[in-house]
C-alpha cells in the first residue's frame, strides 16, 4: 500500500530518530535563571507610607553610601536626597516633590530594581483619614500669635520663640500655675518664666539637668505653626546659636531624644481651631528633664472631642517633628481627663503613633463620658419630679459616687454633650443650629461632631446617636441594699426619660438600633481593649479626688473599669500599671517628687528602653509584659508616704476589694449604671433584656408597685449577665472615614 501523504516512517533509522529527539530537547530545554536578588529595606520613618503630608517624606535605606544604587521618585532621580546618619551606618533621605495622591519611590542597584514603596501624599491642611473637614470652622490663628489665617483651612506662618526659667525666687504656691493654665491668655508665662531675647541674653537664666545627665541652660525653643487646621506647638531645651537636632545628627545636649505628646482635657464639639495654653506651666517637669514636648489645639478635647481628628493631627505633627529634628527613641502620650481618652483610644485604634501612654485621671472613652453625664442629668430630673423626698445619702446611693455633688456638678454647669446647640462662643450665632430660626445651622452635639465615624441615621439624616437606657433599672443596687424605699425606686424609674434629637429632656427612654451599636464598637469608639492596645505600656495615674467636697468628676472607678476591659480582652492587664496618689500630688510638678508625674514618666521611659533592648523571641504584647521594671507595680502612695504595691490584688478587679491594701485611704465608688447592675467594665451601651421578675429584688414590693414596674419595663429589664447588644472587641486599626 502506497503512502500518498509523505515519506514512509518505515524508512527512518533509529539513529535518525535519536538525532531528531536530541536536537528537539536541546532546542526546548529552558536556560537556567539567575536567583533574584533579595529586596533591600526601604522604610518610611516620618509616617506611614499612606499618610505622608506636605510633599516630602523621610526614608531610610539599608545600603552603604558607596553602593552603585539609585533612587527614583516616579521619573525623577532623587539619589542625592540620601546621606549617612551619624553613628548608624544607614542612609536617610528627605525626599521632596511628591505629587498629591499616589507616588512610587523605587530603589535600583546596578540597574536592577530591588525595592519600591507606594507613598500617598496629602496636603498640610489635611485630612489624612478622619473624613471630610467639619464645617463651618472658625480660625483662631491671631489668638495664638500667628497673625491672620491665609486660607479657609486656617493656615498661617510658622514662628519660633524662646523663653527661659529665671533664677529669681517665685511663689511657692504650686496651684498658681494650674490656675494660670485656665485663666491666663495664650502665650503668657507661668510663674518663673520670661521671654528670652537672643540678641540680649539675660543674666538670670536657670540651669537644669536632663534625664541623660547634661546640665544645660533652661532655655526653651518654641515653634508654632499650622497643620490639619490646628495650631501646633513644639518645645524643647535649646540655646540660641547652638546647632539644632536634625534627622542625621539628632543628639544635642538639650534634647534627650524622647518626645512627649501632650493631650488636654474637656469634651467640646469642634467648629473652631482652639487656643494653646501658657508657657512653662504643667509641661515644666517634662521640659526640665530634656524631653521634647509637642501638642496642638486639636489635641485639646475641650476644642473638639473627636479622637480621629486628634490621632490624625498627632500623626501630622509627629511627622513634621521627625522630618525637622529626627525620629525620637520613644513617643509617649501624656493626657489628663479628656486627654486620657485620647491616649487610650489612639493606642487602640492607631497603633504606632504612641509607644507608651501615661493617662491621668482617665475616662476610657467618649461613650463613658456621655453615659455618665446623661445618666446624672436624667436621674436629677427624675428625683425632682418623682414625688418622693430624697435625702443626700439616698441620692448618693443612686448615683454610686462618693457624693451626690458629682451629679450636681454636671447639672449645675449644664454639661450636656448631647445638646445640639452646645457650640463654642467663637462660632457666630447666625451659623448655629436653632430648631425654629436656623434648622440648617451647625449642630454642636458630640454625635454630630463625630458624624464621619458614626455615619448618619438613614431615617432622619442626623448623626447616629448611640445613647440607650431601655431596661436600665436606675437605683437597683440602692434599693436591694435597703438604702432607698420601694416607692422611691419605682417612682424614680417611672420618671426617668431620655433625650430628643436636639439633646433636650424627653419623657421617653432612648433606644438605639443594632447597626449603630455595631459601628460604634467596630470602629473603636468604645475602649474595648482591642486593636493595638495590648502592645503599649500604660501607667494609669490617679490623683485621688473621689471624696473631695469640691468634686472634680474623675472617680477612681474609671481606672478599674479600664483594667477590667483589658482583662476581658486579653485575660490579663500586664501592660497596665495603676498608680493612685494623694490629690496634692496632682499640683506637685516638682521633678524630684517620687510620686509625681516626672517620676512616673521616668519609669515609663525605662520600661520602653527595656522593650527596645529585648531581642528575644515573643510577640510585642509578650515583651511589654515581661519588660516592665520589677519595681513598677500597681498600687498607691499611702497618706503617710508608704509605697503600697497591690498588683496581685488587681488580678480580678472589683469594687468590693478596690485596691486591696490601699482601700483605707482610697475607697472605690461606682457610677449610676453600675448601681443599676452593669459590670465593672461599664462598657455596655445597650443591654440585653429579660422579663422583669420579682425574684430579682431582695426588698419587698407591693403588687401595685410590681405592676407599675411592669408598665415601665414592658419590653424587659437589663440582663447584665449577657454581653451588650452589638458589643464586640475592636479589631481593625487605622480605619479611614
Amino acid at each position: 500500500m502506497k503512502n500518498v501523504s509523505g515519506p514512509s516512517w518505515t524508512v527512518w533509522s533509529r539513529q535518525s530518530i535519536f538525532r531528531v529527539a536530541l536536537t528537539t530537547a536541546l532546542i526546548w530545554t529552558p536556560a537556567a535563571q539567575p536567583t533574584p536578588a533579595p529586596p533591600i529595606d526601604l522604610h518610611v520613618i516620618s509616617s506611614r507610607p499612606d499618610t505622608v503630608s506636605g510633599g516630602d517624606v523621610l526614608v531610610k535605606v539599608n545600603l552603604s553610601q558607596d553602593s552603585k544604587w539609585t533612587a527614583r521618585l516616579g521619573n525623577r532621580d532623587v539619589t542625592e536626597s540620601f546621606r549617612a546618619a551619624a553613628g548608624s551606618g544607614q542612609l536617610l533621605g528627605l525626599v521632596s516633590g511628591l505629587k498629591p495622591g499616589d507616588n512610587t519611590l523605587e530603589l535600583r542597584v546596578a540597574g536592577v530594581k530591588r525595592s519600591s514603596l507606594r507613598l500617598v501624599n496629602h496636603p498640610l491642611t489635611g485630612p489624612l483619614f478622619s473624613g471630610p473637614h467639619q464645617q463651618p470652622f472658625v480660625c483662631q490663628t491671631e489668638a495664638n500669635g500667628l497673625g491672620p489665617a491665609s486660607d479657609p483651612d486656617c493656615s498661617a506662618k510658622t514662628i519660633v520663640q524662646y523663653y527661659y526659667k529665671s533664677t529669681e525666687p517665685t511663689s511657692p504656691f504650686p496651684l498658681a500655675e494650674i490656675v494660670a493654665e485656665f485663666y491666663n491668655p495664650p502665650g503668657s508665662f507661668s510663674a518663673g518664666f520670661k521671654a528670652y531675647n537672643p540678641a540680649s541674653p539675660p543674666s538670670d537664666v536657670a540651669q537644669t539637668v536632663t534625664s541623660d545627665g547634661h546640665m544645660v541652660p533652661y532655655i526653651v525653643r518654641r515653634e508654632l505653626g499650622t497643620l490639619n487646621r490646628a495650631v501646633y506647638d513644639i518645645q524643647f531645651l535649646h540655646q540660641p546659636g547652638q546647632p539644632l537636632p536634625n534627622p542625621w545628627a539628632s543628639s544635642t545636649p538639650g534634647w534627650n531624644g524622647r518626645l512627649v505628646y501632650v493631650f488636654e482635657g474637656g469634651c467640646g464639639t469642634g467648629h473652631h481651631q482652639g487656643t494653646l495654653g501658657i508657657l512653662g506651666g504643667p509641661q515644666e517637669p517634662l521640659l526640665a528633664q530634656g524631653y521634647a514636648v509637642a501638642t496642638s489645639t486639636l489635641n485639646v478635647f475641650a476644642t473638639d472631642c473627636n479622637d480621629r481628628v486628634s490621632a490624625e493631627t498627632l500623626s501630622m505633627v509627629k511627622e513634621h517633628f521627625i522630618k525637622e529634628f529626627g525620629a525620637p527613641a520613644h513617643t509617649i502620650g501624656w493626657g489628663e481627663s479628656g486627654g486620657a481618652m485620647q491616649v487610650y483610644l489612639t493606642a487602640q485604634n492607631y497603633p504606632g503613633l504612641l509607644d507608651g501612654i501615661l493617662p491621668i485621671k482617665n475616662f476610657p472613652d467618649m461613650m463613658s463620658f456621655v453615659q455618665f453625664t446623661a445618666d446624672c442629668t436624667l436621674v436629677d430630673s427624675a428625683l425632682n419630679s418623682s414625688g418622693s423626698l430624697w435625702t443626700q445619702p439616698q441620692k448618693t446611693a443612686v448615683s454610686g459616687f462618693a457624693s451626690w455633688r458629682m451629679c450636681e456638678l454636671i447639672t449645675r454647669y449644664k454639661i450636656r454633650p448631647l445638646d445640639a446647640q452646645n457650640c463654642d462662643a467663637s462660632l457666630p450665632k447666625g451659623s448655629v443650629y436653632n430648631p425654629t430660626d436656623n434648622p440648617r445651622g451647625a449642630r454642636c452635639d458630640l454625635f454630630d461632631s463625630q458624624v464621619n465615624t458614626y455615619g448618619r441615621d438613614p431615617r432622619t439624616g442626623l448623626a447616629r446617636r448611640p445613647f440607650d437606657n431601655e431596661g436600665v433599672q436606675y437605683g437597683l443596687g440602692a434599693f436591694n441594699s435597703g438604702k432607698i424605699t420601694a416607692e422611691q425606686f419605682v417612682g424614680l424609674n417611672e420618671h426617668i426619660g431620655g433625650f430628643d434629637a436636639d439633646g433636650r429632656l424627653s419623657p421617653t427612654r432612648n433606644q438605639v438600633d443594632e447597626e449603630t451599636l455595631r459601628l460604634v464598637y467596630e470602629r473603636g469608639l468604645v475602649l474595648t481593649g482591642g486593636g493595638g492596645l495590648s502592645n503599649v505600656p500604660i501607667i494609669d495615674w490617679r490623683p485621688y479626688s473621689d471624696e473631695l467636697t469640691s468634686v472634680d468628676g474623675h472617680p477612681l472607678f474609671l481606672s478599674l473599669a479600664t483594667r477590667a476591659r483589658l482583662i476581658a480582652a486579653y485575660g490579663n492587664a500586664g501592660n497596665q500599671v495603676i498608680r493612685v496618689s494623694p490629690r496634692e500630688t496632682w499640683f506637685d510638678w516638682n521633678i524630684e517628687a517620687s510620686s509625681g508625674p516626672a517620676a512616673l514618666l521616668a519609669k515609663l521611659d525605662q520600661w520602653l528602653d527595656n522593650i527596645a533592648a529585648d531581642q528575644a523571641a515573643g510577640t510585642a504584647a509578650e515583651k511589654v509584659v515581661r519588660d516592665r521594671p520589677p519595681d513598677l507595680q500597681s498600687g498607691c502612695i499611702g497618706l503617710d508616704g508608704e509605697n503600697i504595691l497591690a498588683e496581685d490584688e488587681l488580678a480580678k478587679p472589683s469594687i468590693q476589694k478596690g485596691l486591696g491594701r490601699c482601700n483605707p485611704s482610697y475607697t472605690v465608688y461606682a457610677m449610676p449604671r453600675v448601681v443599676a447592675g452593669a459590670p465593672l467594665s461599664n462598657d455596655i451601651l445597650k443591654c440585653a433584656l429579660k422579663p422583669l421578675s420579682a425574684a430579682d429584688y431582695t426588698q419587698p414590693l407591693s403588687a401595685d408597685q410590681l405592676k407599675r414596674l411592669q408598665a415601665v419595663f414592658s419590653s424587659g429589664v437589663c440582663d447584665y449577665t449577657r454581653p451588650g447588644v452589638g458589643q464586640q472587641m475592636t479589631r481593625a486599626t487605622w480605619q479611614r472615614f
